[in-house]
This record gives C-alpha cells, structure tokens and sequence, in this order.
C-alpha cells in the first residue's frame, strides 16, 4: 500500500510539473507580443528558468518516446521504491539507548513479563529482537541467543526488501541510454546509405537523438544512485543498533539469571 502511494505521488508530481511546463509555454507565448516593451523589465532568472523547463521538454521529446519513456518508467519505479523504503527506515528507527534503559528498569521491577510490555509497545526492529528473546529468556539463555540472532537476521532481510530493484534500475536506466544511442547511429548511417552521400545535415539530427537517450539514461542512474546509498547507510546504521542492542540484552539476561 505504502509503495503504491508512492508511485501515485511521484506520478502527480511529475504530471504537475508537465502542466507547469505547458503553462510556462502559454505564457511565453502571451509575452511575445509585447516583448518590446518588457525585454528590459525581464529578469535573467525568470528567463534562465523558462528556458530550462521548455529545454527540458524540447529534448525528452527529441529523443523519442521509446527509449526515453521506458527510461523515465525506470525513474519512476526507482523512486517509488526508494521513498517506500525510506519511509519505512524512518519508522524503524527507534532511540535504542532509551529502548535499553526502559527495559533494564522493567526486568529489574517486574521482571520478563514487564520488560516484555515494554517491547510490545515500542516499535522497531531491535524492540522485535528483544521481545524474541525475552520470550525465551525463560529457560536456557543459549535459546535465548539463537533466538536473538534469527530473528535479527529475519528484520535485516525486511529492511533490504526491495532495495536490489533499485540498483536494477540504475543498471538498467544508461544501459537503456546507450542501447538508444546505438540503435539513434545504426538510423543514422542507414540515411547516409540510402543517400549514397556523406551530408553532416542528414546524419546529425538523429545524431544528436540519439546521445539523448544517454543523457537521460545516466541522470536517471545518478538520482537513484543517490537515493540508494542513502537507504544503504540507512540500513547499516540501523543494523549496527540492533547488533549493539543485541549484546546490551544478554548481558542484562545474564545478571538478571545471576
């Protein structure tokens, strides 16, 4: 569900910067007519800001819908996952120290059913962990620790669900480009065959499409990029809490048996 809002969000956004787009060209229609007048009122930002959404457009549409549309699916897809797992890593972090401190008092209060309360009511993979193993804190402290390092291994395997999708598409994105590329110059010299005559005018166009595709292949890869090594570092700080945590809980398990 989460990741489904997501795809619908990044869709409304880029559907509303189309519209901004085409509103900013209407606009720079309108402005023709009494360009003599105002040319000198105009400042270089709003002009520098016009050009780069029309450039914007103007160039993902020269580089055909083909190639450029399964590339922009591919950013599409990327970032829906990656603020899906962004979302979910920021609702897996929980203040550990806290977390630890509030289930020392309670073991040593009320015991394992009172420390076991208090990792119900917090969320978060380390409260997971030390629930499993409070749970089997019972009998002999070895069950105890196998169950602590299972299920650590079960929440690591649910904080890098999906992220592989993501570096898929950061292979996937320039691959798409270049492929483009090829096929925009295998066109190209097919032109220049069936001409029979070497024009620069005849082959630079498709050309000049044809490296498009490149481009926006690898601005794809390098806005996922950025995002995967966000979620990446995300996820290894989170495993190295629940690694420490881990350790903090058999030690308390252990003066709580002593």
């Amino acid at each position: 569900m989460k990741r489904l809002f997501s795809i619908l969000a990044i869709a409304g956004i880029m559907a509303f910067g189309t519209v901004s787009a085409n509103n900013f060209a209407t606009t720079a229609s309108m402005a023709t007519t009494t360009v003599a007048t105002v040319t000198q009122d105009e400042t270089p930002a709003q002009a520098e800001e016009l050009g780069f959404h029309q450039e914007l457009k103007k160039r993902f549409i020269e580089g055909g819908p083909g190639f450029m549309g399964i590339v922009l699916l591919c950013l599409i897809l990327g970032l829906a996952i990656a603020i899906e797992r962004i979302i979910f890593l920021n609702l897996s972090t929980t203040n550990t120290k806290k977390l630890v401190q509030n289930v020392e008092d309670a073991l040593q209060s009320g015991g394992i059913e009172a420390a076991k309360e208090v990792c119900r009511n917090t969320k978060g993979p380390v409260a997971s962990i030390y629930y499993q193993g409070l749970d089997r804190a019972d009998g002999d402290l070895d069950a105890a620790e196998k169950a602590v390092i299972a299920y650590g291994g079960v929440q690591m395997g649910q904080l890098e669900k999906n992220v592989s999708w993501i570096s898929l598409f950061i292979a996937l994105a320039p691959m798409l480009g270049f492929m483009g590329t090829v096929i925009g110059m295998i066109q190209a010299f097919d032109k220049i065959e069936a001409a029979g005559d070497m024009q620069p005018s005849l082959v630079a166009g498709g050309i000049k499409v044809a490296l498009l595709t490149t481009v926006f292949g690898l601005i794809v890869a390098i806005i996922l990029q950025v995002f995967y090594n966000y979620i990446i570092a995300k996820i290894d700080s989170i495993v190295n809490d629940m690694e420490d945590a881990s350790i903090t809980l058999m030690d308390m398990l252990v003066r709580y048996k002593r």
